[in-house]
């Protein structure tokens, strides 16, 4: 059997990637160990691609570059390998806190007039650094080509409190669920830009007409992108930490507002997911228990596997080893909120966009993806 033979026998298999902003670096680690391992030349050894938030922003790069894995990785291990913060958002003095002065302004004009979403961050500089690496018109020709079947974007309404998945196919029809929908249409920067946008700290991005913002807010089903657009089996990157117990009869301090929207973004970004796995592991339990005249009567109902990759390494504490890399207004405008480098919040974690830390969360996502190199590759069954 040859290879094109062995890769349509295999059954469809996405890739998920989750948000968290500058922890998304990771991901980029461990797409580089399953590429190395992988030949030259040969496409990414999935056919549908989920992203919300940072992940995202790095699943559209991997459907750009669809036709060959390695090229891919290298262009977004790229871009993270020389991040600066600037290239994120407005980090100067005047950038920093001239838009919290112009939030503070208009907050004294009338509702009436159509003010700009407020936020703590300007993120402007983001869409331009995505203008101009990213060719999204790429993508449409992956799919022609069969390199890729889908891409989708998860998107948060702050209209209708809904969770939107925008989904560029070849063969796949809108959904409609209970607080979640997908909606077919081109994967755009608009698009991109509103999955990214993290609640408070970046504005949200009107695209037709709703506002959006980070995809992880109304998430309650991560899972639900890729089993829509057909995936029998799913491959999971997160950033969810290792999980560090309190030592027996310590009594923290009371949380301030620093670890309390640190909290919020950690569980926005990985307690609907833990939550998705848990569900689907029972729905597969009950299929396996019906018999099987049941089960070829509802050829609709398969076992969905996964498997999920996260970090081993908490990346708190690494953040803390480069807070110093970060702006200086930028650490100014955190430290009135309670953000210190050794305050309990999480909140650096996601903003810090400097080479040093992001290159630390690569070698970290290589260093777990080589430690699980043979079952992620008998997952995706490359083993042949």
């Amino acid at each position: 059997m040859n290879l094109k033979q062995r890769q349509a026998n295999r059954p469809p298999v996405a890739l998920l990637l989750t948000g968290g902003g500058a922890r998304a670096a990771y991901q980029v680690g461990v797409l580089k160990a399953l590429a190395l391992s992988m030949p030259r030349t040969a496409p990414i050894p999935v056919k549908i691609i989920n992203g919300t938030s940072a992940g995202a922003i790095n699943s559209a790069a991997l459907a750009c570059y669809a036709s060959c894995m390695h090229l891919a990785v290298r262009k977004i291990e790229w871009v993270w390998k020389s991040f600066h913060s600037h290239m994120v958002y407005r980090s100067d003095f005047i950038g920093a806190f001239g838009h919290l002065l112009g939030n503070i302004t208009r907050s004294f004009q009338s509702s009436h007039l159509n003010h700009p979403p407020a936020s703590l961050l300007d993120n402007l500089p983001l869409r331009s650094l995505l203008d101009d690496v990213l060719d999204l018109s790429r993508i449409d020709r992956n799919i022609h080509k069969n390199y890729l079947d889908a891409i989708s974007v998860t998107v948060s309404s702050y209209s209708t409190g809904r969770s939107v998945a925008y989904f560029q196919a070849k063969n796949a029809k809108p959904w409609q669920r209970a607080k979640r929908q997908g909606v077919s249409g081109k994967i755009s920067l608009d698009v991109l830009m509103a999955s990214s946008a993290i609640p408070m700290v970046f504005p949200s991005v009107r695209v037709k007409h709703h506002y959006y913002g980070d995809g992880s807010i109304h998430q309650l089903s991560p899972l639900s992108p890729s089993i829509h657009l057909g995936a029998e089996k799913i491959f999971v990157i997160g950033v969810e930490q290792p999980k560090i117990s309190s030592p027996l009869g310590y009594e923290p301090h009371f949380p301030g507002m620093s670890a309390i929207a640190g909290h919020l973004l950690d569980s926005v970004f990985s307690d609907t997911l833990q939550s998705d796995l848990e569900r689907l592991e029972r729905v597969n339990r009950t299929i396996g228990l019906l018999p099987t005249q049941a089960k070829s009567k509802h050829k609709e109902l398969k076992p969905i596997k996964t498997l999920v990759i996260n970090p081993t390494d908490n990346f708190r504490d690494i953040a803390e080893q480069y807070y110093d890399d970060m702006p200086m207004a930028i650490k100014l405008l955190l430290r009135s909120i309670g953000v210190k480098r050794h305050s309990s919040s999480s909140l650096t974690s996601y903003l810090l966009f400097e080479k040093n830390y992001t290159q630390h969360l690569i070698d970290i996502g290589y260093r777990d993806g080589m430690a699980r190199l043979d079952e992620i590759r008998h997952f995706l069954e490359l083993d042949d």
